[in-house]
């Protein structure tokens, strides 16, 4: 039975014991969760486990190789020796040694919290806490259980102490729990690991261990909980997101600026190994920050409605249930199958999380997930799957625009009296929309490439139109320049890799098409300088970069996961240019503006 196996197996006792601390909670009108925070944890706990069915190669790989090449004792002897009962319980010992290093090293390096940061983002203390784990751990995580290796503790013994391990301090994140006397004086307890999560001063940095917290009273790391002092939880730079790909990232990004902006070659190296918090002097001054103020602690949790929050709630249970049939099958995949549900699983759990944080709404969370599913039906080899979930992205993103109030224009005029001036850019956009399902639906058929790239064709013109709302034809000659130069070289190479003769006329049409779409968004951001017009200009480009693999893959050379990179282009273009456009995009021409103050002065 594989690790993930096990974690599959021991999820329903996870799951019912936060439903049975959940309930306890609300019996004693101390209910310590809140449904977008628990989410957000457990989603990073799902995070973690599918990751790390990729990195536990790497971790598991080093230290079997370590163990097999260089153990300071014979292999037999120590296989011998560690599989006692007794050389069990030893090496469990030893495991939990080297954990209380590798976790209090989290804490004092800077690039150890960047990884271990996400198991304290969540400022709740609750069972579903515990399953909030990082994805980036083990890549240097492994370097403290070498000693291990050494030692000549057999791979198999190692992996099933270290799940011994985690296992055991599920149940120590609670707050219902009281102190447990003789027991909080050896053990990793509820009370002392409250501790650990707090962030006030005198708790800060303290109680370690994983199993055992005598290390802490040996290393000088304990600190007991005094009742008289509550303890605040979080991070002393707070997250303020559900994104669980920002969770993972926002340390390390923070430290990568640092490293940037300093002028000193030293600092750019100290800054990763320094204690969480240091900053080289030069980019503490130029960029300062406000030191932490416990009594300014304010708790993260943007409103959400009922009805997203039950979208939340129900998604959230389908993606635990993809989730762990994923973890049951992974490890018997080929690495690229479990690559492309690895992706679309991640997906659909940042979709969820943005959707709680108000980032995007219902309809945009559905089409990136339904997305993200026909992209993994087509590359994992489902084509019955497939030509059912096909059309959904492009149905869904037609819904989205046609009902989405913010094309209403931004200026305050009735949508109806500008639309009397001008045409909608909301018109062109179902059109674009529309031309893309057209084409969508065609390629699922052999023999109907030509008519689906006709439909395309016309779903390009119609967004040539869209972006010619409110700016001039192609206002950057350098974008216009570029592109069509990039056009023109994929086009050459396509001629000498084999395109068929029948196809050279339509493909350059289509080619100068789309080349002068993305023209048209390039130069239009250039000209508005919004974060909306980038978005835009950037899903064009991602246009480009679809159809070019497209195009390589079917007429020059194949390419691995050929699907999977085509349709991951081709969905992120159009979640970027529909997102971009309904945050900013539908922004009414010189005409209709002047039209509005004419009326308003009415």
């Amino acid at each position: 039975m594989t690790p993930s196996q096990v974690i599959v197996l021991a999820a329903p006792v996870f799951f019912l014991l936060i439903a049975l601390e959940f309930a306890w909670g609300v019996r004693q009108q101390r209910n310590t969760y809140r449904l977008a925070d628990a989410i957000n944890s457990i989603s990073l706990g799902m995070l973690s486990q599918i990751s790390a069915v990729f990195t536990r190669l790497l971790r598991v790989g080093l230290y079997t190789a370590v163990y097999a090449s260089v153990a300071l004792v014979p292999l037999e002897e120590a296989r011998a020796f560690w599989t006692t009962w007794y050389g069990w319980l030893l090496a469990l010992v030893f495991y939990d040694f080297c954990y209380y290093w590798l976790h209090r090293m989290g804490h004092e390096v800077a690039v150890l919290w960047a990884a271990h940061v996400v198991h304290h983002q969540s400022q709740d203390y609750n069972l579903s806490t515990a399953l909030r784990q990082t994805s980036s751990g083990v890549l240097l995580g492994w370097i403290f259980y070498l000693p291990m290796a050494l030692a000549g503790v057999p791979p198999l013994v190692f992996g099933v102490v270290a799940l011994i391990d985690l296992l055991y301090q599920y149940w120590v994140h609670t707050e219902h729990v009281p102190k447990l006397g003789w027991f909080d004086r050896w053990f990793c307890s509820p009370s002392n690991h409250r501790v650990h999560h707090a962030v006030n001063d005198r708790y800060l940095d303290r109680n370690y261990g994983g199993i055992l917290i005598v290390w802490d009273r040996l290393f000088g790391t304990f600190q007991d909980e005094d009742l008289a002092e509550p303890c605040v939880y979080g991070t002393r730079g707070a997250l303020n997101s559900w994104d669980p790909l920002w969770a993972n990232a926002e340390v390390y990004w923070a430290l990568a600026q640092d490293a940037w902006h300093t002028r000193s070659w030293a600092d750019k190296l100290r800054v990763w190994f320094k204690p969480p918090g240091w900053r080289p002097a030069d980019v503490a001054a130029r960029f300062p920050k406000t030191a932490f103020d416990i009594a300014r602690v304010q708790t993260y949790g943007p409103r959400i409605g009922h009805a997203v929050a039950w979208f939340a709630g129900l998604n959230f249970l389908l993606l635990l249930g993809g989730v762990l049939v994923f973890l049951w099958h992974a490890e018997r995949m080929p690495l690229g199958l479990a690559a492309v549900w690895f992706s679309a699983l991640t997906a659909s759990l940042w979709a969820v999380g943005a959707v709680t944080q108000a980032r995007v709404t219902v309809a945009e969370a559905v089409l990136i997930q339904a997305a993200a599913l026909a992209t993994a039906t087509s590359a994992a080899g489902l084509p019955d799957l497939y030509r059912i979930v096909k059309p959904l992205p492009m149905m869904i993103a037609i819904f989205l625009v046609a009902t989405d109030d913010r094309l209403a224009l931004e200026s305050g005029a009735k949508e109806s009296t500008i639309r009397s001036v001008v045409p909608s850019g909301r018109l062109w956009l179902l059109a674009a929309l529309a031309g893309s399902l057209a084409g969508d639906v065609l390629l699922l058929f052999p023999g109907w490439f030509v008519p689906g790239l006709v439909a395309f064709l016309l779903a390009h013109l119609a967004y040539l139109m869209l972006l010619r709302q409110d700016v001039g034809w192609f206002p950057s000659r350098r974008a216009l320049a570029g592109t069509l130069g990039v056009g023109a070289a994929m086009y050459a190479f396509l001629w000498t890799g084999g395109l068929p003769t029948g196809l050279r006329v339509p493909v350059a049409a289509y080619v100068a098409v789309i080349a002068l779409m993305a023209a048209q968004a390039i130069g239009r951001a250039t000209v508005m300088r919004d974060t909306a017009a980038w978005t835009v200009a950037v899903g064009a480009a991602f246009f480009m970069l679809s159809d070019s693999l497209l195009a390589t893959n079917k007429f020059a050379m194949p390419l691995p996961l050929a699907s999977f990179w085509v349709l991951t282009s081709y969905y992120a273009a159009q979640v970027l240019i529909i997102g971009g456009w309904l945050r900013g995009g539908a922004k009414p021409p010189a005409e209709a503006r002047v039209v509005e103050e004419t009326l308003r002065f009415q």
